[in-house]
Order: C-alpha cells, then structure tokens, then sequence
C-alpha cells in the first residue's frame, strides 16, 4: 500500500509537546509535511518533541515555539512565524487542551461536581478548549481561503465524555468545539473553496498528560493511533470530506486510507440519530 507524501505541505500542530499532540506532529512529519509545534507552558517537552523530529528528519523540518492559543497575539504570531519559517500552512491541528485534572488538582480532595469546581481553572479549561481553536482557526483561515485550500481538525472527545458526570467544563468545551466544527465547515462550504472543518476523536480515554496514569483497570488508548488517521486528514485524499467526526481507534490500517477513513467515520455527537424525532423535526 502506497504511503501519504505530504511533501510541502505544512502543518500548525497546538499542544504538540506530548500526548496526542506529539504523536500527531511525528506522524506528520514522517509523512514528509513541515511542522511547527506549540504548547503554552511545559518548553521541555516541546523542546523533547522538536529534538525527536530534528533527529529523524532533519532541523529543516520543525518549528517549536511557546505560544499561548487563549491569547490571540500568540496565536497570530504562530501563524506569522510558521508562514516566516516554511513559507505557507496547510494544516491546522487545534490539539491543545486542558482536561478535567486540571480542575482536581485546583481544589484537590473534592469531588469534582460543577457547584464545587474551583472557578478560576473552570475559566480556563473553557478558554483553552473552546476559545483557543477559534483563536487559530480565525488566524490562519484567510490563508487557507486565499490559497484555495485548508485542513482544520479539531481534537473531541467520545460522547460519553461530553456527558458524564464530575466532567464539567472538559466534556461541555469539547461538545462545545464539536458545534463549532459543524458550523465552520458549513461557513467554509459556502466560500466553494477546498477548505475544510472536521474532527478527530481517540475514541476512547487516551494515556496523555490531561489523565492520571492509574486509570483503574481501564487500558488506555496510545496516542500514536491519532497519526494514520492526521495524515489521511491533511492530505488531498480527504478532498470533500466536510463537518465529519473520526474515531482513530475504529481506523484499520490495514485498508487503503480512504476506506479506513470511511469506516471510521462517527456519528456526529450533537446530531440526532437518523429516524429519531428530533431529526425528523429538523
């Protein structure tokens, strides 16, 4: 089976100094596409990664910066040094996030309900998960528009996680990015132009720095299963493909890309199941 070149294609990948963000920014990168990486703190994992990369492919094809995605000049400034750097951008990963540890480890000992989260880390999970993709996405669209094409993939979660209970704001910023993916590839579908909004989803809970390591007897997902399905993404072979979700742990990689990525597209988690009442009301 032949491999995806993204030869000159460049990718932003947020959040890329571990977890899901690392694998993705490696798959990409072994598919030949430049990479700028970006994470708001934690400069030696970001340095870790861009050395991983420097050493495998070469320093040519890396980009490693501190920039904030709840801050707009950040955001705009990795656009602007990304464009500098390797002279375009195909590619937006919106990795970056902030997840339900964080409010434990605000207020540690109570249990997470919503009437007891500690305010100030219940702020920024929401602006870090919900702002921050809009922050980028509004950064490098005009560039994707200008150049007749744009990948924008939005890292979600699994329903269950947008519903369950002490995973307030984590599971409600990610149903609120799952909203804004379908409405962003419907303004993108009206511009006619080969610019597209979707999702990507681990499909499962995933070992990554937003969880604890003991996760009980659960087994984590590796994050390295996010790679095959990012590279199908940012790849032309996913022309048309607009306002879908993946599951990364339903891709068989053992099929051709576009078949593995048919047969893991998701129901959309904010849509009705066809034939329910609420779709036939739509």
């Amino acid at each position: 089976m032949a491999e995806i070149d993204l030869g000159g294609k460049v990718a932003i990948v947020t959040g890329g100094g571990r977890g899901m963000g690392r694998s993705m920014a490696m798959a990409l990168a072994a598919a030949g596409a430049h990479v700028t990486i970006t994470a708001a703190r934690e400069g030696f994992e970001l340095e870790a990664t861009a050395g991983a990369i420097r050493d495998r492919f070469g320093a040519e094809r890396i980009h490693a910066l501190i920039a904030d995605v709840t801050n707009e000049a950040d955001c705009l400034a990795a656009r602007d040094e990304t464009l500098d750097r390797f002279g375009g951008i195909h590619v937006l990963v919106n990795n970056a996030g902030r997840g339900h540890k964080f409010i434990h480890d605000a207020n540690p000992g109570v249990p997470m309900d919503f009437w007891t989260a500690d305010s100030a880390a219940w702020k920024l999970i929401v602006d870090t998960n919900v702002t921050g993709p809009f922050l980028m996405a509004k950064a490098v669209t005009p560039h994707f528009l200008a150049q007749d094409y744009g990948r924008i993939v939005n890292i979600t979660v699994t329903e269950g996680s947008m519903q369950k209970s002490r995973n307030s704001p984590y599971g409600s910023s990610k149903a609120a990015l799952e909203s804004q993916t379908l409405i962003w590839s419907k303004d993108l579908a009206a511009t006619a132009k080969n610019v597209t909004c979707n999702s990507l989803s681990p499909g499962g809970a995933t070992l990554t720095g937003m969880i604890y390591e003991d996760y009980g007897d659960k087994i984590l997902n590796d994050p390295d299963i996010m790679g095959p399905p990012m590279v199908w993404l940012a790849s032309a072979l996913s022309d048309g493909f607009n306002g879908e979700r993946f599951i990364a742990q339903d891709w068989d990689t053992s099929l051709p890309p576009t078949d593995a990525a048919k047969g893991a597209i998701g129901q959309i988690a904010l849509t009705p199941p066809p034939g329910s009442q609420q779709a036939t009301q739509r």
